[in-house]
This record gives C-alpha cells, structure tokens and sequence, in this order.
C-alpha cells in the first residue's frame, strides 16, 4: 500500500483518495518574472514524478497547477522591461512550458493564472470580511491569523514564532496598518501606474496566498487528496492557504500536505535561490544539458531529500541514464533474431522486479530504492541479451518493463538504427581484415568510426553499431 508523508501530520500515513481511483492534485506553480531555476525545476520535476507514479498504479490524476501572474516582483520586472505584467507573464510562462517540455514534465490538466480568477478572488475575501476573518484598511484587506484557531498547525511552530517569521515578509508600512503583525494581506491597494482590478475596496490585486486557495478549490475540490509544493511553502504560503478557505468552505482543505527538498549548491551546501543570487536557469542549462539527463538528475532523488547541484552530479547522472539507453538498444536488437515463445524463468524474474519496485515506491515514492531497482532489471536484461539463443516474449517482457518503470521517471527510451550503407561496408571490411589478422586496419576503422560518434560492439550475433 503507498504511504506519503503528510507535512501536517509528521508522519507517514497510508494513501486513500477521497474518490476511489481519482486523485486530485494541486501543485504551486512559478512567480512568472523570469526563467526558473534549478530549484523551481526540482519542484516541478519531483510532483511530476509523483504524478507517474500515481498514474502507474492505476490513477486517474487531475492536477492543477497555477501560474502567479500579478505581484510585486512582476511588477518590478515589468516597469525594468518596459513591458506590461500581462505581456511579461505570457514571456515566461512560454518560457516555462518549453523548459519543462525539454524535461519531459506531462501537461498539468489544467493551469489557472491568478489574474483569470479575480472574481472568485474578490468573493472569497468579500466572504471572510462578513465572517469576520478580515478586515480592510486603506484599500489593502488583510486575514486576521490568530482567529484561525489551528494556526501554524502545518508549520508546526507557535505562534510567537510565526509572528518572527510573519515580520520578514512585509514592509513597515503593512506592519503599521495590521491589527497584528501575525495578520497577512488578501488584497492589496494599487499604487499610482500599477496594475489593479475594481474591489469593494477600492482598486487593487490579491495578494500573493489567496489565488491558490480560491483555484485549487475552484477548479479541484473543497477538500482535495494532494497539495504539493516546496519546503519554502510550508509557511506562510501554504499555511495561509488553509487559514483562508477553510472557513469560507466549513470543510477540510487537504489531506496530505507534500513539500519537497531544496537544490542546494557551492561547497556550503546553499539553497538555490533568486533572492541568494546562485542560481542556474533550466533555460541556460538547456543549452549544454540533455533535458533527459537533467530530468533523471533531478527525478532519481526522494522528493524530500536535498539535491545537491554539482557537474559530477549531473555527469553520473548521464552516465546511469546511458546505461538504461544501452540496455534497451541492446533488447531491441536481440528482437531481430529472437526465436518464437517464451522463457518462464524470465516472467518470474521480471515479475519480481515489478514487485519490488512498487514495494520501494510504495514507501513515500522512494524513488532511490526505485531506479536500484531498475538498475537490476537493466543488468539482467543484459546478461540475457547475451545467452545465444533468446525468446520473444521474453525479450519484449524485459524491454516493455523497463518502459514502464523508466516512465515513472520521465525517461523516454528510444532504440538506436543507423542505416548507414557506409557503416556497414566499413564493419564488413573490418570483419575481412580481422579474419587477415590485418589488427592495424580493424583499429583504424574502429577508431575513425569512433571518432564520427559510432560505436562498435563486438556481440557473439556479429558486430554491431550505434551512436555514442
């Protein structure tokens, strides 16, 4: 049975959706203002794997994640532009798809923007306003934390501490017109050239917390199965989110809260951030990166497990991903010459290394037990790629669970053809020179082939070739 650790509860807790065989799940997306970096990918790439592997247990997911498209680090960076905060949203969130498609990260059912739910916004504050959870002051509206009687229940901190912590994320100003410094703004008045929408309260935009609340109920569920995102979330974000639609709704807003681990960088260990100044953007790693090698960098580690960022990290990663691609190259090739049935002892064996793969994902998808598990399936593959006869469906049991299980981690395997006339007459003149014993003119031809990217492997079917 899969278990998730749930940040609410601090433990692990067996998974059972709300509605058998549907999960709905909500995944705060980027602050559109600039390319995401290593760290924002790493959120985006750990939720996507949980989705794989959600959906090769059988689910059905709806997962929904948001693009913030109005705040104050957009309008910023608009203003620095010369460009309008709609046109600098819709440069970034194309940006982001096609970073995330490099990645091969599946399309979110749906992503919603904040600022095409503006209404809905409106009439959640409007209703917390009434019930007395809010209250306006100067146009700006803000919630009134300690009325939420479970308030820090996700952060698992008092509320001395959240209010420390509550400090950091505002200016003076916003202090002095609060209640209680602990209190946090749902909308906020427009200042003279900005961006804003009419309110009850005057011109102005949400404030940062309230558009997932209203969209993930909006478009999910009151009380929804998942809501992930990064540890930096737990609090404030994802501890006002609770604070703002539960009493709007009368029901539970999520029941397993995930938050995963940072991507951290240097000797120091550092988390990667914008705000740190030491970050890498998907965009410009793209460039010297396969997005695949970077997706199996990043999918291959807990989701809650610190990634450290280094080029030895991402070369090893390369390496192990190529092994995977060698042993799928090597099954396709033995299908050509794979006799007719089956090889029982090859269905018990790859029957098992299913079996152990759903046991270590199965454990708060623990996908480093997981791909060690692939790594032995891809070593057995190969050693019976080897024997000197092999079966059909034995070769396309092997080759169908490697699919399978390097899908969940968003790996695309692809055999390697090269029909080259050329390649094959050179092979076959290196063929003729072995058999002269001519060793100098097999090397050359072996190296020169090398030396064009082509690899040639001497197997006991006959030589054969594909790009390095």
């Amino acid at each position: 049975m899969l278990k998730i650790y749930n940040t609410l509860t601090r433990q692990k807790e067996a998974f059972k959706p709300i509605t058998p065989g549907v999960v709905n799940m909500y995944v705060c997306g980027p602050t559109v203002y600039n390319y995401i970096h290593i760290g924002n990918a790493r959120s985006v790439v750990a939720f996507d794997t949980v989705r794989r592997y959600l959906e090769f247990k059988g689910y059905q997911v709806n997962y929904v994640s948001n693009f913030t498209d109005v705040d104050d680090k957009m309008i910023k960076a608009a203003n620095e532009q010369g460009i309008t905060v709609p046109e600098l949203a819709d440069k970034y969130i194309q940006a982001f798809m096609e970073d995330t498609k490099a990645l091969n990260v599946e399309d979110a059912t749906m992503h919603p923007r904040a600022t095409e739910n503006i209404a809905e916004i409106i009439q959640v504050v409007q209703t917390l306003i009434e019930k007395g959870y809010a209250y306006e002051a100067d146009g700006d509206v803000y919630y009134r934390a300690r009325k939420f009687k479970r308030y820090g229940a996700l952060s698992g901190q008092s509320l001395d501490d959240l209010e420390v912590g509550a400090s950091e994320h505002v200016s003076q100003d916003e202090v002095d017109k609060k209640e209680d410094p602990l209190d946090f703004a749902l909308w906020k008045a427009a200042k003279p050239g900005e961006i804003n929408w009419e309110s009850p309260w005057g011109p102005g935009r949400p404030g940062w917390h309230i558009e997932c609340s209203v969209m993930s109920t909006k478009y999910l569920a009151n009380t929804i199965d998942i809501h992930a995102g990064g540890q930096d979330l737990t609090f404030p974000h994802h501890e006002n989110e609770i604070a703002q639609i539960e009493p709007v709704t009368g029901q539970p807003f999520v029941h397993y809260w995930m938050h995963n681990g940072f991507v951290t960088i240097g000797k120091e260990n550092e988390k990667m951030s914008k705000s740190l100044h030491n970050f890498i953007t998907v965009h410009d790693l793209l460039k010297t990166v396969d997005g695949q090698v970077l997706r199996f960098f990043m999918a291959t580690t807990q989701y809650r497990r610190p990634i450290q960022y280094s080029d030895e990290q991402l070369q090893d990663a390369a390496n192990n991903l190529k092994h995977l691609q060698n042993t799928f190259t090597n099954l396709s090739y033995r299908q050509e010459d794979a006799e007719a049935g089956s090889d029982p002892a090859v269905s018990d064996q790859v029957a098992k290394f299913k079996a152990q793969f759903v046991t270590a994902m199965d454990d708060d998808i623990n996908v480093q037990n997981g791909i060690t598990v692939v790594y032995d399936l891809a070593k057995y593959a190969n050693l019976y790629t080897q024997a000197k006869t092999v079966k059909q469906e034995a070769i396309d049991t092997l080759k169908n669970l490697l699919i399978q299980l390097t899908t969940v981690f968003g790996v695309k395997l692809q055999t390697e053809k090269i029909n080259d006339t050329e390649i094959e007459m050179l092979i076959e003149q290196r063929n003729q020179a072995r058999k002269a014993k001519n060793f100098a003119l097999s090397d050359k031809i072996r190296d020169d082939l090398k030396a064009q990217g082509i690899i040639l492997e001497d197997t006991p079917q006959g030589t054969r070739y594909r790009k390095e």
